[in-house]
């Protein structure tokens, strides 16, 4: 089975809101909400792949060195396996925008249950909602 490294992150803002992608229709798990992020291409290191994943999906600027790492999700799916990093950011340069087709919500984190999430991310909350 493959093993799918993709790296996720937490944006928090001043308000200690949390920003969540809904997923467009056409892609797999369409409809459910997750942390931005993406595939870390070959080469690429996890923190890396998110800056890029940041600029091209919501047109906002972050550093590597702004990128704390907070936990990870390891879950099997039915046809791969994926590992993903989960940082949290509160320092970007620009206003997220929706690049891709995709909605987003700044969310409290003691509602992020409200949203239907992938698999994945849902061990994801509890570890977010103690940290911020």
């Amino acid at each position: 089975m493959k093993t799918l490294l993709v790296s996720a992150v937490a944006l928090v803002d001043a308000d200690g809101r949390v920003l969540l992608a809904q997923r467009p229709e056409g892609k797999s798990m369409a409809g459910l909400w997750e942390f931005p992020g993406g595939k870390v291409e070959a080469g690429e290191t996890p923190e890396a792949a998110l800056v890029r994943e940041l600029q091209e999906e919501l047109g906002i600027d972050t550093w590597q060195s702004c990128l704390a790492p907070l936990s990870f999700a390891s879950h099997t799916y039915d046809n791969f396996h994926l590992l993903m990093p989960l940082f949290i950011c509160r320092k970007w340069q620009g206003i997220p925008q929706p690049r891709e087709g995709q909605l987003l919500k700044w969310v409290r984190p003691m509602v992020l249950r409200d949203y239907p999430m992938p698999p994945a991310d849902i061990p994801l909350i509890p570890i977010l909602q103690s940290w911020i």
